[in-house]
Protein backbone atom coordinates (compact mmCIF):
# COMPACT_ATOMS: atom_id res chain seq x y z
CA UNK A 1 0.00 0.00 0.00
CA UNK A 2 1.30 3.56 -1.08
CA UNK A 3 1.97 5.89 1.89
CA UNK A 4 -0.81 8.42 2.54
CA UNK A 5 0.85 11.85 1.38
CA UNK A 6 0.39 15.10 3.65
CA UNK A 7 -0.59 17.86 1.90
CA UNK A 8 -1.66 20.32 5.02
CA UNK A 9 -5.19 20.18 3.34
CA UNK A 10 -6.76 16.94 2.88
CA UNK A 11 -6.69 15.00 6.37
CA UNK A 12 -9.72 13.79 7.15
CA UNK A 13 -10.66 12.29 10.53
CA UNK A 14 -11.00 8.47 8.20
CA UNK A 15 -7.53 8.98 7.41
CA UNK A 16 -6.02 10.37 11.05
CA UNK A 17 -7.88 7.21 11.98
CA UNK A 18 -5.76 5.25 9.62
CA UNK A 19 -2.70 7.09 10.34
CA UNK A 20 -3.14 7.13 13.88
CA UNK A 21 -4.62 4.03 15.26
CA UNK A 22 -3.42 1.53 12.34
CA UNK A 23 -0.19 2.65 11.80
CA UNK A 24 -0.41 3.77 8.14
CA UNK A 25 2.95 4.80 6.59
CA UNK A 26 2.62 8.83 5.66
CA UNK A 27 5.24 10.53 3.32
CA UNK A 28 5.26 14.58 1.91
CA UNK A 29 3.33 15.25 -0.95
CA UNK A 30 5.29 16.82 -3.79
CA UNK A 31 3.13 19.94 -3.82
CA UNK A 32 3.96 20.70 -0.34
CA UNK A 33 7.71 20.27 -0.64
CA UNK A 34 7.66 22.64 -3.44
CA UNK A 35 6.08 25.17 -1.35
CA UNK A 36 8.74 24.44 1.51
CA UNK A 37 11.15 25.21 -0.49
CA UNK A 38 9.78 29.01 -1.45
CA UNK A 39 8.40 29.87 1.78
CA UNK A 40 11.98 28.46 3.54
CA UNK A 41 13.68 30.77 0.93
CA UNK A 42 12.12 33.70 2.33
CA UNK A 43 12.96 33.24 6.17
CA UNK A 44 16.70 32.80 4.93
CA UNK A 45 16.32 35.95 3.50
CA UNK A 46 14.88 37.51 6.30
CA UNK A 47 17.70 36.09 8.72
CA UNK A 48 20.07 37.79 6.82
CA UNK A 49 18.51 41.59 7.25
CA UNK A 50 19.00 43.69 9.38
CA UNK A 51 15.11 44.87 10.30
CA UNK A 52 13.90 42.65 12.83
CA UNK A 53 11.38 39.91 11.81
CA UNK A 54 9.63 38.49 14.98
CA UNK A 55 10.66 35.09 16.29
CA UNK A 56 13.49 35.05 13.24
CA UNK A 57 16.27 37.16 14.80
CA UNK A 58 13.97 38.40 17.72
CA UNK A 59 13.26 36.96 21.33
CA UNK A 60 9.56 35.56 21.63
CA UNK A 61 6.48 36.54 23.41
CA UNK A 62 6.84 39.74 25.15
CA UNK A 63 10.85 39.13 24.70
CA UNK A 64 10.30 39.78 20.97
CA UNK A 65 11.78 43.97 21.25
CA UNK A 66 14.77 42.36 22.42
CA UNK A 67 17.04 41.77 18.90
CA UNK A 68 18.78 38.71 18.81
CA UNK A 69 22.56 38.90 16.44
CA UNK A 70 23.42 36.75 13.49
CA UNK A 71 25.75 34.94 15.47
CA UNK A 72 23.15 33.93 18.26
CA UNK A 73 20.17 32.32 15.77
CA UNK A 74 20.59 29.20 15.66
CA UNK A 75 20.90 29.25 19.91
CA UNK A 76 17.99 31.09 20.03
CA UNK A 77 15.78 28.35 18.23
CA UNK A 78 17.30 25.42 20.39
CA UNK A 79 16.76 27.64 23.58
CA UNK A 80 13.12 28.21 23.21
CA UNK A 81 12.61 24.20 22.35
CA UNK A 82 14.24 23.57 25.90
CA UNK A 83 13.03 26.34 27.75
CA UNK A 84 9.34 25.72 26.81
CA UNK A 85 9.56 21.77 27.94
CA UNK A 86 7.75 22.62 31.30
CA UNK A 87 4.77 20.32 30.82
CA UNK A 88 3.79 17.82 33.79
CA UNK A 89 1.01 15.54 35.05
CA UNK A 90 0.00 12.27 33.13
CA UNK A 91 2.11 11.22 30.08
CA UNK A 92 -0.19 10.90 26.78
CA UNK A 93 -1.09 7.81 25.32
CA UNK A 94 1.10 6.42 21.91
CA UNK A 95 -2.12 6.99 20.40
CA UNK A 96 -2.31 10.72 21.37
CA UNK A 97 1.17 11.21 21.28
CA UNK A 98 1.01 10.03 17.42
CA UNK A 99 -2.15 11.80 16.44
CA UNK A 100 -0.02 15.16 18.12
CA UNK A 101 2.66 14.16 15.54
CA UNK A 102 0.93 13.83 12.69
CA UNK A 103 -1.21 16.96 13.10
CA UNK A 104 1.94 19.27 13.73
CA UNK A 105 3.58 17.01 10.22
CA UNK A 106 0.46 18.05 8.71
CA UNK A 107 0.11 21.78 9.68
CA UNK A 108 4.37 22.26 8.40
CA UNK A 109 3.30 20.59 5.46
CA UNK A 110 0.82 23.03 4.43
CA UNK A 111 4.00 25.61 3.24
CA UNK A 112 3.17 28.59 5.50
CA UNK A 113 5.51 27.96 8.14
CA UNK A 114 9.13 28.72 6.76
CA UNK A 115 10.49 25.45 7.44
CA UNK A 116 12.85 23.40 5.67
CA UNK A 117 11.89 20.44 3.90
CA UNK A 118 14.08 18.53 5.45
CA UNK A 119 12.42 18.91 9.33
CA UNK A 120 9.14 17.61 7.67
CA UNK A 121 11.05 14.67 6.66
CA UNK A 122 12.20 13.81 9.97
CA UNK A 123 8.34 13.78 11.49
CA UNK A 124 7.17 11.69 8.40
CA UNK A 125 10.01 9.82 9.40
CA UNK A 126 9.02 9.51 13.36
CA UNK A 127 5.74 8.29 12.07
CA UNK A 128 6.50 5.96 10.08
CA UNK A 129 9.33 4.13 12.57
CA UNK A 130 6.33 4.73 15.16
CA UNK A 131 8.82 7.15 17.30
CA UNK A 132 6.32 8.66 19.60
CA UNK A 133 7.44 11.48 21.91
CA UNK A 134 6.92 11.19 25.91
CA UNK A 135 4.37 14.25 26.46
CA UNK A 136 3.08 15.71 29.44
CA UNK A 137 -0.81 16.35 29.12
CA UNK A 138 -0.63 19.20 31.63
CA UNK A 139 1.10 22.43 30.49
CA UNK A 140 -0.89 24.66 27.82
CA UNK A 141 -3.63 27.40 28.15
CA UNK A 142 -4.30 26.78 24.42
CA UNK A 143 -3.18 29.84 23.11
CA UNK A 144 -0.21 30.95 21.48
CA UNK A 145 -0.51 26.76 20.85
CA UNK A 146 -0.34 24.32 22.87
CA UNK A 147 3.57 25.63 23.65
CA UNK A 148 5.24 23.29 26.20
CA UNK A 149 3.69 19.63 25.01
CA UNK A 150 4.80 20.50 21.49
CA UNK A 151 8.36 21.33 23.08
CA UNK A 152 8.38 17.93 24.66
CA UNK A 153 7.63 16.22 20.34
CA UNK A 154 10.28 19.13 18.75
CA UNK A 155 13.25 17.82 21.69
CA UNK A 156 13.04 14.60 20.08
CA UNK A 157 13.72 16.22 16.95
CA UNK A 158 16.68 17.77 17.85
CA UNK A 159 18.12 14.31 19.90
CA UNK A 160 16.82 15.01 23.61
CA UNK A 161 13.56 14.25 25.16
CA UNK A 162 11.44 11.16 25.35
CA UNK A 163 9.80 8.66 23.35
CA UNK A 164 8.05 5.71 23.25
CA UNK A 165 8.45 3.12 20.52
CA UNK A 166 6.15 0.00 21.08
CA UNK A 167 5.52 0.73 24.50
CA UNK A 168 9.52 1.55 25.11
CA UNK A 169 10.71 4.18 26.53
CA UNK A 170 14.27 5.99 26.09
CA UNK A 171 15.67 8.86 25.05
CA UNK A 172 14.79 11.14 22.10
CA UNK A 173 18.71 10.47 20.89
CA UNK A 174 18.29 6.57 21.57
CA UNK A 175 15.13 6.68 19.26
CA UNK A 176 16.21 8.17 16.47
CA UNK A 177 19.52 5.77 16.62
CA UNK A 178 17.51 2.99 16.45
CA UNK A 179 15.05 4.11 13.62
CA UNK A 180 18.60 5.45 11.83
CA UNK A 181 17.27 9.06 11.50
CA UNK A 182 19.24 11.91 12.36
CA UNK A 183 18.45 14.79 14.55
CA UNK A 184 18.05 18.07 13.07
CA UNK A 185 19.87 21.94 14.05
CA UNK A 186 17.24 23.89 13.97
CA UNK A 187 17.37 26.82 11.38
CA UNK A 188 16.02 30.00 11.97
CA UNK A 189 12.28 30.35 13.32
CA UNK A 190 12.21 26.12 13.36
CA UNK A 191 11.71 26.38 16.95
CA UNK A 192 9.15 27.84 17.62
CA UNK A 193 7.65 27.01 14.01
CA UNK A 194 7.74 23.41 15.84
CA UNK A 195 6.01 24.57 18.82
CA UNK A 196 3.43 26.95 18.14
CA UNK A 197 -0.23 25.72 17.31
CA UNK A 198 -3.14 23.66 18.69
CA UNK A 199 -2.15 19.98 17.54
CA UNK A 200 -2.46 18.69 21.54
CA UNK A 201 -5.97 19.38 21.97
CA UNK A 202 -7.04 19.21 18.36
CA UNK A 203 -4.99 15.77 18.12
CA UNK A 204 -6.64 14.59 21.58
CA UNK A 205 -9.98 15.84 20.83
CA UNK A 206 -10.06 14.23 17.00
CA UNK A 207 -9.49 10.98 19.22
CA UNK A 208 -11.92 11.34 21.41
CA UNK A 209 -14.56 12.43 18.86
CA UNK A 210 -14.42 9.00 16.92
CA UNK A 211 -14.85 7.38 20.43
CA UNK A 212 -17.81 9.29 21.65
CA UNK A 213 -19.26 8.93 17.22
CA UNK A 214 -19.16 4.82 18.22
CA UNK A 215 -20.47 5.42 21.41
CA UNK A 216 -23.61 7.42 20.23
CA UNK A 217 -24.13 4.24 18.01
CA UNK A 218 -24.47 1.77 20.96
CA UNK A 219 -26.06 4.09 23.00
CA UNK A 220 -28.98 3.68 20.80
CA UNK A 221 -28.75 -0.22 20.63
CA UNK A 222 -28.43 -0.13 24.54
CA UNK A 223 -31.70 1.94 24.58
CA UNK A 224 -33.13 -0.34 22.62
CA UNK A 225 -32.57 -3.48 24.46
CA UNK A 226 -33.69 -1.63 27.86
CA UNK A 227 -36.87 -0.66 26.23
CA UNK A 228 -37.65 -4.54 25.48
CA UNK A 229 -36.60 -5.09 28.82
CA UNK A 230 -39.66 -2.97 30.25
CA UNK A 231 -42.33 -3.62 27.52
CA UNK A 232 -41.56 -0.08 26.11
CA UNK A 233 -43.24 0.93 22.49
CA UNK A 234 -41.28 1.72 19.90
CA UNK A 235 -43.87 3.96 18.19
CA UNK A 236 -42.32 6.74 19.34
CA UNK A 237 -39.61 6.33 16.69
CA UNK A 238 -42.49 6.17 13.83
CA UNK A 239 -40.30 7.53 10.56
CA UNK A 240 -43.25 10.27 9.71
CA UNK A 241 -42.95 11.59 13.48
CA UNK A 242 -39.35 12.40 12.81
CA UNK A 243 -40.15 13.92 9.53
CA UNK A 244 -42.29 16.44 11.29
CA UNK A 245 -39.39 17.66 13.15
CA UNK A 246 -36.20 17.70 10.75
CA UNK A 247 -33.63 17.31 12.52
CA UNK A 248 -30.85 15.26 10.73
CA UNK A 249 -29.46 13.71 14.07
CA UNK A 250 -33.05 12.74 15.66
CA UNK A 251 -33.82 11.36 12.06
CA UNK A 252 -30.40 8.90 12.15
CA UNK A 253 -31.41 7.86 15.84
CA UNK A 254 -34.94 7.23 15.20
CA UNK A 255 -34.19 4.88 12.29
CA UNK A 256 -31.63 3.03 14.53
CA UNK A 257 -34.32 2.62 17.24
CA UNK A 258 -36.97 1.74 15.27
CA UNK A 259 -34.56 -0.69 12.99
CA UNK A 260 -33.41 -2.88 16.16
CA UNK A 261 -36.70 -3.70 17.32
CA UNK A 262 -37.11 -5.76 14.01
CA UNK A 263 -38.46 -9.67 14.70
CA UNK A 264 -39.26 -8.53 18.21
CA UNK A 265 -41.42 -11.44 19.76
CA UNK A 266 -41.59 -9.37 23.30
CA UNK A 267 -42.83 -6.35 21.27
CA UNK A 268 -45.82 -8.25 19.73
CA UNK A 269 -46.85 -9.89 23.10
CA UNK A 270 -47.80 -6.50 24.84
CA UNK A 271 -48.81 -4.48 21.11
CA UNK A 272 -52.36 -4.36 22.71
CA UNK A 273 -51.40 -3.26 26.16
CA UNK A 274 -52.69 0.00 27.90
CA UNK A 275 -50.03 1.87 28.65
CA UNK A 276 -50.04 5.17 26.95
CA UNK A 277 -46.86 6.90 27.40
CA UNK A 278 -43.56 6.03 28.09
CA UNK A 279 -40.92 7.69 30.33
CA UNK A 280 -38.77 10.28 28.46
CA UNK A 281 -35.69 8.51 28.88
CA UNK A 282 -37.52 6.24 26.45
CA UNK A 283 -39.83 7.98 24.04
CA UNK A 284 -37.62 10.84 23.76
CA UNK A 285 -34.39 9.31 23.22
CA UNK A 286 -34.27 10.01 19.50
CA UNK A 287 -34.62 13.28 20.47
CA UNK A 288 -31.67 13.95 23.43
CA UNK A 289 -29.61 11.31 21.29
CA UNK A 290 -30.04 13.17 17.73
CA UNK A 291 -29.31 16.29 19.55
CA UNK A 292 -26.11 14.88 20.38
CA UNK A 293 -25.33 13.30 17.17
CA UNK A 294 -25.57 16.67 16.07
CA UNK A 295 -23.34 18.91 18.28
CA UNK A 296 -20.66 15.97 17.57
CA UNK A 297 -21.25 16.83 13.64
CA UNK A 298 -20.85 20.32 14.52
CA UNK A 299 -17.36 19.23 16.55
CA UNK A 300 -16.03 17.00 13.64
CA UNK A 301 -16.52 19.88 11.46
CA UNK A 302 -14.57 22.19 13.72
CA UNK A 303 -11.63 19.42 14.08
CA UNK A 304 -11.26 18.60 10.26
CA UNK A 305 -11.29 22.39 9.72
CA UNK A 306 -8.02 22.72 12.10
CA UNK A 307 -6.43 19.53 11.45
CA UNK A 308 -6.08 21.34 7.90
CA UNK A 309 -5.07 25.04 9.43
CA UNK A 310 -1.58 26.58 9.18
CA UNK A 311 -1.42 27.66 13.02
CA UNK A 312 1.85 28.51 13.17
CA UNK A 313 2.53 32.14 14.26
CA UNK A 314 4.39 34.18 11.90
CA UNK A 315 3.43 32.93 8.65
CA UNK A 316 4.97 33.21 5.28
CA UNK A 317 3.07 33.69 2.32
CA UNK A 318 4.58 31.46 -0.26
CA UNK A 319 4.31 33.83 -3.67
CA UNK A 320 4.95 37.04 -2.24
CA UNK A 321 7.42 36.02 0.82
CA UNK A 322 5.29 38.40 3.25
CA UNK A 323 5.86 37.45 6.63
CA UNK A 324 2.67 38.24 8.99
CA UNK A 325 2.34 37.93 12.89
CA UNK A 326 -1.06 36.50 13.53
CA UNK A 327 -3.30 34.64 16.16
CA UNK A 328 -3.88 31.34 14.24
CA UNK A 329 -2.55 29.62 17.18
CA UNK A 330 -5.54 30.67 19.37
CA UNK A 331 -7.52 27.57 20.14
CA UNK A 332 -10.85 29.04 20.80
CA UNK A 333 -12.39 27.48 17.93
CA UNK A 334 -11.11 24.11 19.17
CA UNK A 335 -11.81 24.89 23.20
CA UNK A 336 -15.68 25.46 22.31
CA UNK A 337 -16.20 22.80 20.22
CA UNK A 338 -14.37 20.15 22.69
CA UNK A 339 -16.71 21.76 25.59
CA UNK A 340 -19.51 21.07 23.43
CA UNK A 341 -18.31 17.34 23.23
CA UNK A 342 -18.48 16.94 26.53
CA UNK A 343 -21.55 18.11 27.72
CA UNK A 344 -22.81 15.39 24.62
CA UNK A 345 -21.24 12.65 26.04
CA UNK A 346 -22.81 13.46 29.56
CA UNK A 347 -26.52 13.63 28.36
CA UNK A 348 -25.95 10.47 26.63
CA UNK A 349 -24.94 8.90 30.30
CA UNK A 350 -27.62 11.10 32.17
CA UNK A 351 -30.24 9.50 29.61
CA UNK A 352 -28.60 6.16 30.37
CA UNK A 353 -28.60 6.27 33.79
CA UNK A 354 -32.20 7.28 33.93
CA UNK A 355 -32.69 3.95 32.04
CA UNK A 356 -31.07 2.02 34.03
CA UNK A 357 -32.95 2.99 37.05
CA UNK A 358 -36.53 2.36 35.17
CA UNK A 359 -35.18 -1.04 34.34
CA UNK A 360 -34.67 -1.62 38.30
CA UNK A 361 -38.18 -0.43 39.25
CA UNK A 362 -40.51 -2.80 40.16
CA UNK A 363 -43.50 -0.64 39.62
CA UNK A 364 -42.84 0.53 36.61
CA UNK A 365 -40.91 -2.81 34.98
CA UNK A 366 -43.04 -5.42 36.41
CA UNK A 367 -39.76 -6.84 36.76
CA UNK A 368 -38.27 -7.90 40.04
CA UNK A 369 -36.49 -5.55 42.14
CA UNK A 370 -33.07 -4.96 41.29
CA UNK A 371 -33.25 -6.91 38.58
CA UNK A 372 -32.88 -10.10 40.92
CA UNK A 373 -34.48 -13.19 41.83
CA UNK A 374 -34.96 -13.62 45.96
CA UNK A 375 -35.23 -10.06 46.17
CA UNK A 376 -34.46 -9.18 49.78
CA UNK A 377 -32.18 -11.88 49.96
CA UNK A 378 -29.75 -10.71 47.34
CA UNK A 379 -29.51 -7.01 46.09
CA UNK A 380 -28.96 -7.67 42.64
CA UNK A 381 -27.95 -4.96 40.39
CA UNK A 382 -28.46 -2.50 43.27
CA UNK A 383 -25.27 -0.60 43.42
CA UNK A 384 -24.54 -1.12 39.82
CA UNK A 385 -27.01 1.79 39.53
CA UNK A 386 -25.60 3.83 42.21
CA UNK A 387 -22.36 3.85 40.63
CA UNK A 388 -24.16 4.69 37.59
CA UNK A 389 -25.78 7.45 39.11
CA UNK A 390 -22.35 8.92 40.93
CA UNK A 391 -20.22 8.84 37.01
CA UNK A 392 -23.17 10.80 35.33
CA UNK A 393 -23.22 13.08 38.83
CA UNK A 394 -19.15 13.60 38.06
CA UNK A 395 -20.14 14.48 34.74
CA UNK A 396 -22.15 17.33 35.04
CA UNK A 397 -19.83 18.98 37.11
CA UNK A 398 -17.35 18.18 34.55
CA UNK A 399 -19.71 20.23 32.09
CA UNK A 400 -18.41 23.48 33.44
CA UNK A 401 -17.33 25.23 30.26
CA UNK A 402 -13.30 25.21 30.54
CA UNK A 403 -13.38 27.97 27.00
CA UNK A 404 -14.99 30.63 28.93
CA UNK A 405 -12.06 30.73 31.48
CA UNK A 406 -8.81 32.48 31.03
CA UNK A 407 -6.00 33.38 32.70
CA UNK A 408 -3.12 36.10 30.89
CA UNK A 409 0.10 34.43 30.82
CA UNK A 410 3.72 36.45 29.34
CA UNK A 411 3.34 39.31 31.02
CA UNK A 412 -0.15 40.40 29.65
CA UNK A 413 1.16 39.59 26.25
CA UNK A 414 -0.80 36.63 25.97
CA UNK A 415 -3.53 38.62 27.93
CA UNK A 416 -6.61 35.97 26.56
CA UNK A 417 -6.21 31.99 25.60
CA UNK A 418 -8.49 29.21 25.19
CA UNK A 419 -8.11 26.90 27.89
CA UNK A 420 -8.60 24.20 25.02
CA UNK A 421 -6.37 21.69 26.50
CA UNK A 422 -8.64 21.28 29.58
CA UNK A 423 -12.06 21.19 27.64
CA UNK A 424 -10.14 17.96 25.81
CA UNK A 425 -9.03 16.77 29.39
CA UNK A 426 -12.50 16.84 30.73
CA UNK A 427 -14.15 15.86 27.67
CA UNK A 428 -12.35 12.31 28.25
CA UNK A 429 -12.86 12.17 31.50
CA UNK A 430 -16.60 12.42 30.71
CA UNK A 431 -16.04 10.00 27.85
CA UNK A 432 -14.60 7.38 30.49
CA UNK A 433 -17.74 7.79 33.00
CA UNK A 434 -20.19 7.24 30.21
CA UNK A 435 -18.21 4.13 29.00
CA UNK A 436 -19.23 2.81 32.26
CA UNK A 437 -22.69 4.05 32.44
CA UNK A 438 -23.50 2.48 29.51
CA UNK A 439 -21.85 -1.21 30.55
CA UNK A 440 -23.81 -0.51 33.37
CA UNK A 441 -26.75 -0.25 31.46
CA UNK A 442 -26.06 -2.80 29.05
CA UNK A 443 -25.60 -5.45 31.81
CA UNK A 444 -29.00 -4.59 33.51
CA UNK A 445 -30.83 -4.28 29.58
CA UNK A 446 -29.78 -8.00 28.88
CA UNK A 447 -30.31 -8.98 32.50
CA UNK A 448 -34.57 -8.07 32.12
CA UNK A 449 -34.20 -10.12 29.17
CA UNK A 450 -33.62 -12.93 30.93
CA UNK A 451 -37.08 -12.61 32.65
CA UNK A 452 -38.96 -12.10 29.48
CA UNK A 453 -37.76 -15.71 27.94
CA UNK A 454 -38.25 -17.53 25.75
CA UNK A 455 -39.72 -14.63 23.67
CA UNK A 456 -37.10 -13.12 21.78
CA UNK A 457 -36.18 -9.39 21.67
CA UNK A 458 -35.57 -7.92 18.69
CA UNK A 459 -32.63 -7.96 16.21
CA UNK A 460 -30.53 -5.39 17.52
CA UNK A 461 -31.57 -6.13 21.73
CA UNK A 462 -30.08 -10.10 20.98
CA UNK A 463 -27.45 -9.28 19.38
CA UNK A 464 -26.48 -7.47 22.22
CA UNK A 465 -27.19 -10.23 24.79
CA UNK A 466 -25.22 -12.12 22.51
CA UNK A 467 -22.07 -10.08 22.73
CA UNK A 468 -22.83 -9.15 26.40
CA UNK A 469 -23.28 -12.96 27.54
CA UNK A 470 -19.88 -13.54 26.44
CA UNK A 471 -18.82 -11.25 28.97
CA UNK A 472 -21.03 -11.52 31.64
CA UNK A 473 -23.02 -14.23 32.81
CA UNK A 474 -27.00 -14.43 34.33
CA UNK A 475 -27.51 -12.42 37.53
CA UNK A 476 -28.84 -15.68 39.75
CA UNK A 477 -27.25 -14.77 42.94
CA UNK A 478 -25.32 -11.74 44.48
CA UNK A 479 -21.91 -11.63 43.57
CA UNK A 480 -18.99 -8.66 42.83
CA UNK A 481 -19.83 -6.71 40.04
CA UNK A 482 -17.11 -4.75 39.06
CA UNK A 483 -15.43 -7.13 36.90
CA UNK A 484 -18.64 -7.44 35.06
CA UNK A 485 -18.96 -3.82 34.53
CA UNK A 486 -15.37 -3.79 32.99
CA UNK A 487 -15.56 -6.48 30.85
CA UNK A 488 -18.36 -4.75 29.30
CA UNK A 489 -17.08 -1.37 28.90
CA UNK A 490 -13.89 -2.75 27.83
CA UNK A 491 -15.29 -3.90 24.64
CA UNK A 492 -17.65 -1.02 24.33
CA UNK A 493 -14.30 1.30 24.90
CA UNK A 494 -12.13 -0.90 22.45
CA UNK A 495 -14.22 -0.56 19.30
CA UNK A 496 -14.39 -4.20 19.21
CA UNK A 497 -18.61 -4.37 19.87
CA UNK A 498 -18.98 -1.67 17.26
CA UNK A 499 -17.19 -3.09 15.25
CA UNK A 500 -19.42 -6.41 15.31
CA UNK A 501 -22.45 -4.69 14.82
CA UNK A 502 -21.24 -3.13 11.99
CA UNK A 503 -20.16 -6.27 10.54
CA UNK A 504 -23.98 -7.63 11.35
CA UNK A 505 -25.37 -4.67 9.55
CA UNK A 506 -26.95 -2.82 12.58
CA UNK A 507 -25.82 0.52 11.21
Amino acid sequence: MNPIALDGNSLSLETFRSIVLDREQVSLADSSRARLLKTRHFIDEAAQRSERVYSVNTGFGILSKVTIPKDKLLQLQLNIVRSHCAGVGELHSEDESRAILLLRTNVLAKGYSGVRAELVDLLVGMLNHRIHPVIPNKGSVGASGDLAPLAHVACVLIGEGEAFIDGKRMSGAAALKQAGLKPVVLQPKEGLALINGTQQMTGWGALLLLKAEELMNLADLICTTSLEGVLGSWHPYEAWVQETRAYVGQKRSADLLRGFMKNSEIWKSHEKCDRVQDPYSFRCAPQVHGAVRDLLSFVRSQITVEMNSATDNPLVHPDTGEIVSNGNFHGQPIAFALDILGMALSEISSLSERRTAKLMDPSFSDLPAFLIKNEGLNSGLMMAQVTSAALVSENRGLCHPASTDTIPTNNEKEDHVSMGPNAARKAGMILANTVHVLAIEAISACQALEFRRPLRAGDGPEFLYRQIREQVRPLDQDRALTGDIEAVATILRSGQLHERAEGAGLW
